[in-house]
């Protein structure tokens, strides 16, 4: 057998786990990003597959696994390094088993990269535990109902709804008590999971409700998960959550959101662009260069990006702020410079900070001194809508200003009609505001959220906003910032639970037949 090919002419069987992308494998992760070609099975989540590169070829996997098999070796043998993307583990699904028997009696070199089984994950995240022992077994491909029965509990079948009087029967007559309970969970491990409770009898009466793949976990370990369900029970669990923010700054709130179990949807309410004419920001970028200023303040992340961009046009890097002293307004806005290799001089400390942080930078900023700061200037990077607060204060000290337009922010367009048609009628359990801004735009182009859904503002400026707009204000962290403002709606949420004011946070109560 020949197998002298080049080292990228190779075919991957990667596992892309249960569903939640959270799960990846770094390695499948990074063959899926490198990938020029991936075929894909159906049921891998769409986050998974946006994780390829721009230009990378998608396909469906098309035919039995002959077939299967022969398209990736001829992609292979073409020159292409490949990967077949599944759901789940690779080798333990019997038609991508028979897909790699085949390609491994060809002329192509393979890897497998295992994923995170469903099989084990789903009763995971369902809060079942399996213990040292278990049997699993696929309904949908046929099963040995007696080594199923025979074998260790507990039990984990993959099935449909269109199976579930199946199992009932094959079980049942190989003497399971029809009161063995079964947890019945659809779309495992996603935001959207749902898990339902019954009796092995019973089980046939929820195929109304269920619908796509199911993973069935039999047996009296399921009595355990009322103690040990996580998932489902976080407080924000199947919440969807509108995020107003700009498309580069939303991530960080979604992915807290996610963590709390909310759905978020992120909602762009203004973009960034660059000012009008550049010649006001190519005269600072030239005056750091000669030493005119003392000091430069940064009041966003947009404003530093701005900056290095404008630094990159000339050739410049960050030895251009040699003998320059960096204030910034904010952790988040410090984090950013940090990330260029600079560490700031001036930030406001976390636990005083007021949302409008210009103040609590006031309050810390040095006056000007004739003896001790040979240079008076102080540059001012900003967006053009930015208040006259922060200059004014740092001329009350006596510092001289060179307030710079850095970015225009002007007004997104307006969502797609679902998004305004939730907005209005209540389709959002909470809404996340970060600024004043956000509050004017979101109601400027979508309209202002229904009065049922909850509101939460990151500190009193933007509360006051939201209140002028008639919107009431339930939850205010007391720090200004986006991980203490998510916290905050999730703590708020999980009172509110406590009290009877919500449902519980689980889809579908625990019930027995």
């Amino acid at each position: 057998m020949n197998r002298m090919q080049s080292t990228t002419s190779r075919i991957a069987f990667v596992g892309s786990g249960p569903g939640d992308p959270g799960l990846l494998t770094v390695r499948a992760r990074d063959m899926i990003s490198a990938a020029p070609l991936i075929i894909t099975d159906p049921d891998v989540p769409e986050q998974v597959l946006a994780l390829a590169a721009d230009g990378a070829e998608v396909r469906p996997a098309v035919g039995d696994p002959a077939q299967v098999a022969k398209e990736l070796i001829a992609e292979a043998s073409a020159g292409r390094a490949v990967v077949r993307l599944v759901a789940g583990d690779p080798l333990t699904g019997d038609a991508v088993v028979a897909e790699a028997v085949a390609v491994a009696q060809g002329p192509v070199p393979f890897d497998v990269v295992p994923g995170v089984a469903s099989s084990t994950a789903v009763p995971a995240y369902a809060g079942v535990p399996l213990g040292s022992a278990h049997t699993v077994a696929d309904v949908r491909s046929g099963v040995d109902w007696a080594r199923v029965a025979s074998g260790p509990e507990p039990v984990v079948l993959h099935a449909t709804a269109a199976h579930l009087n199946e199992v009932t029967v094959g079980l049942t007559e190989q003497g399971v008590s029809g009161q063995t309970p079964v947890a019945v969970t659809s779309e495992g491990t996603c935001s959207t999971q749902r898990t339902i409770i019954t009796t092995l009898s019973a089980l046939s009466a929820e195929a109304g409700v269920l619908s796509g793949s199911l993973v069935l976990t039999i047996g009296d370990t399921v009595d355990r998960r009322d103690l040990l369900s996580w998932w489902e029970s976080r407080a924000l669990y199947g919440w969807r959550v509108l995020v107003p923010r700009t498309k580069d700054q939303a991530g960080a709130m979604s992915e807290r959101l996610r963590i709390h179990g909310a759905m978020p949807e992120e909602v762009p309410t203004i973009a960034v662009e660059p000012p009008r004419s550049p010649a006001q920001m190519e005269r600072a970028v030239k005056g750091l260069v000669d030493g005119r200023y003392q000091w430069v303040v940064f009041t966003s992340t947009n404003a530093v990006r701005a900056v290095w961009e404008k630094f990159a046009e000339f050739g410049l890097d960050a030895r251009a702020f040699s003998g320059v002293k960096i204030a910034c307004v904010g952790t988040a806005t410090a984090a950013s410079v940090r990330s260029f290799g600079i560490h700031p001089e001036l930030v406001p400390n976390a636990d005083e900070m007021t949302e409008m942080s210009s103040e609590g930078l006031l309050e810390i900023f040095p006056p000007h001194d004739d003896i001790l700061d040979p240079v008076d200037r102080v540059l001012l990077p900003r967006a053009d809508i930015a208040t006259e607060t922060l200059a004014a204060g740092l001329r009350d000290r006596g510092w001289e200003i060179d307030d710079v337009t850095a970015y225009r922010t002007v007004r997104a367009a307006p969502p797609p009609a679902p998004i305004r048609e939730a907005i209005k009628t209540g389709g959002f359990e909470a809404v996340c505001f970060t600024s004043s801004s956000t509050v004017r735009n979101l109601v400027g182009i979508a309209g202002k959220p229904h009065a049922r859904t909850l509101v939460a503002c990151i500190g009193p400026k933007t509360a006051e906003t939201a209140r002028e707009f008639g919107l009431r204000v339930d939850v205010q962290p007391e720090i200004a910032q986006v991980g203490s403002l998510v916290d905050a709606l999730a703590n708020h949420a999980a009172r509110l639970r406590a009290e009877g004011a919500l449902p519980p946070p689980r889809k579908a109560k625990a019930r027995r037949r």
